[in-house]
C-alpha cells in the first residue's frame, strides 16, 4: 500500500484461525541493519487442505499468535499423516 511519500506500507490482512502445533527447531542470533536479531526456527503443524485452496497456507504469508508473527517459508504434506501440513517458519525478534 502507497504511503504517501514514494514509498509503501505493509498490511497484513487476517485469513483466519488455525488449530497448529508449534515444535520449536535451531536458532541462532544475527546482526540486521547493525541491530541484533534473534532468529528461532520452528515446525508448524496444521489441517492439510488441497494445493490451490484458499485455507492452504503459502511462503508469501505468515503466522501469528499474540504479538508473535512466524514467517512461512515451507509447506508440505506430512507422509506419515495425509490430513496434516508441515510448515517450516522462522520468528524474527530484536535483541
Amino acid at each position: 500500500m502507497p504511503d504517501g511519500a514514494g514509498g509503501f506500507s505493509e498490511i497484513w490482512t487476517p485469513l483466519g484461525e488455525l488449530w497448529a502445533e508449534v515444535s520449536a527447531n535451531s536458532g541462532r542470533e544475527a546482526a540486521q541493519n547493525g541491530v541484533a536479531i534473534s532468529i528461532q526456527k520452528y515446525r508448524i503443524v496444521v489441517r492439510a487442505a488441497p494445493i490451490g485452496s484458499p485455507s492452504r497456507p503459502r511462503p508469501d504469508q505468515r503466522f501469528r499468535e499474540g504479538q508473535r508473527t512466524f514467517l512461512i517459508q515451507s509447506v508440505s504434506d506430512s507422509f506419515k499423516l495425509d490430513a496434516f501440513l508441515m510448515c517450516q517458519v522462522i520468528e524474527e525478534e530484536l535483541v
